[in-house]
């Protein structure tokens, strides 16, 4: 099963999904004018904004606690365990491939979660909303969003989960030695009783963590690359003079160094695959285009931020040359060389939180999209044990092969559903953004949409009165 897994996943991203993603990623960057590089300075303003509005005791989904949850899905094992797999198979420079397909995968970034904000739903204390969504009520093809539900159900309520429990079970026993059937068991009852308690609580947890677990791993690898000041020209030198094919080490032809970074930086930072809209579209917001530019720079943090520093105590260190060693092991191994035997304890209790959080937050997406389906709420109870006791249990046992391969099978299906759907709804995101610049210009510093300023959509949208 796992070759199978692995031949077709090497089929679908050498000849299809990689060049999808690459030229959807341009042509919204040409479309929206390079709205995440004009309008980084905004995106800072209105997440400072919104970290604001959590403190006022409305019962709701702020912007920053949906952008929390996000880079929780985002900053986990593909930022530690990822991004080691990806200088083990494909050569330090994977790592520039990983930083292109953020740089231009935050223009879709953008595109899907305006989308999601745009066509969202009324629920409960918070919105509802993601491709399913958009795709149903902007494209109004029932049969492509409930296979997109399907897929998105599967990818992150099993597969996903899978792999940040074996990521975490397999640090946990690096570091302490402990057996991953019993680091299963106690991950599967913290989970469970987090998801119980819905977005409310996967929210408040998220909005916590992650910003205490982003902090303190970045700190650690400033400090280390300080330390090493000297040595960051040469390990940039290195990252750039293979990813085009000079100087190899580890990978083979560039055509594997482009597509094993391609890959992982897609897995890590999610740009158009159609996962974070689910939790864009929870979020209270004046306009759809706030939402869109919050979780452009969700990117950022994610790949540029994070997963460079993990590459570069890995390139510092040395350890990927002469070693078998793949994934977070390769990470723990790396920062031991640096910092002495610390190193695999910090990274055993970074992985616990950096994982844990994307467990509870892809979660959350796989419910979203099982509520598209049906309301059933003993559906929504079997899928909440499923994902939270089975899969948890079956990531903690299962190979890191077998769990990667899996991943990266659901997540080139998802992506493509995706990626057709928001090229054929972007025009109703430059009409948004341009809404969104000429309210800035003429001084409007919140500006406000309102659904009848899109006629042809106003029957479609259940919010934005």
């Amino acid at each position: 099963m796992n070759e199978w897994i692995t031949a077709a996943n090497d089929v679908i991203w050498s000849y299809a999904l990689i060049w999808a993603l690459v030229g959807c990623g341009l042509w919204f960057t040409w479309r929206t004018r390079f709205v995440q590089f004009r309008m980084v300075g905004e995106m800072f303003r209105l997440l400072t904004e919104s970290v604001v509005s959590t403190t006022k005791g409305v019962k709701h989904i702020s912007s920053f606690q949906a952008f929390a949850v996000s880079v929780a899905t985002r900053v986990g094992t593909g930022n530690l365990a990822g991004v080691a797999t990806a200088i083990a198979v494909g050569g330090p420079g994977a790592i520039f491939w990983m930083w292109v397909i953020a740089l231009i995968g935050a223009a879709s970034a953008f595109v899907e979660s305006t989308l999601a904000q745009l066509f969202k739903q009324k629920h409960k204390d918070s919105f509802i909303g993601g491709p399913a969504y958009y795709i149903q009520r902007g494209l109004r093809l029932r049969w492509m969003a409930i296979l997109f539900a399907v897929l998105i159900a599967i990818q992150f309520g099993f597969a996903s989960i899978s792999i940040q429990a074996n990521t975490i079970c397999g640090a946990m026993e690096e570091a302490f030695g402990w057996s991953p059937l019993w680091v299963g068991i106690a991950l599967t009852l913290m989970t469970l009783l987090i998801i119980f308690g819905g977005i409310q609580r996967i929210a408040f947890v998220s909005s916590i963590l992650v910003p205490i677990m982003a902090v303190g791993y970045v700190l650690l690898a400033l400090v280390i690359i300080i330390i090493n000041i000297d040595q960051v020209p040469n390990v940039l030198k290195l990252i750039v003079l293979n990813a085009f094919g000079f100087e190899q080490v580890a990978g083979g032809s560039i055509g594997a160094v482009i597509m094993i970074g391609i890959r992982r930086g897609l897995f890590s930072n999610e740009a158009g695959e159609g996962s974070v809209p689910n939790v864009a579209a929870t979020a209270t917001t004046t306009h759809p285009v706030k939402q869109g530019l919050i979780q452009a720079l969700g990117v950022f943090t994610d790949t540029l931020l994070v997963c460079s520093c993990t590459a570069f105590i890995i390139l510092i260190s040395g350890i990927y040359q002469t070693t078998e060693l793949n994934g977070i092991a390769l990470t723990q191994s790396s920062l031991q060389a640096e910092v002495g035997s610390f190193g695999p304890f910090f990274v055993a209790i970074a992985i616990f939180f950096f994982a844990y959080s994307s467990i509870i937050g892809n979660y959350y997406y796989g419910e979203v999209n099982i509520r598209f389906i049906t309301s059933s709420p003993k559906v929504m109870t079997l899928f909440r044990l499923f994902s939270g006791g089975v899969t948890v249990m079956f990531g903690a046992l299962a190979s890191f092969d077998l769990a990667w391969n899996i991943v990266d099978f659901f997540l080139a299906l998802l992506t493509a559903c995706n990626l057709l759907a928001i090229v054929l709804l972007g025009k109703y995101v430059y009409r948004l953004l341009e809404d969104y610049r000429q309210q800035k210009r003429k001084g409007i510093k919140e500006p406000v949409f309102h659904r009848s300023q899109i006629p042809e959509l106003e029957d479609k949208l259940d919010c934005w009165e």
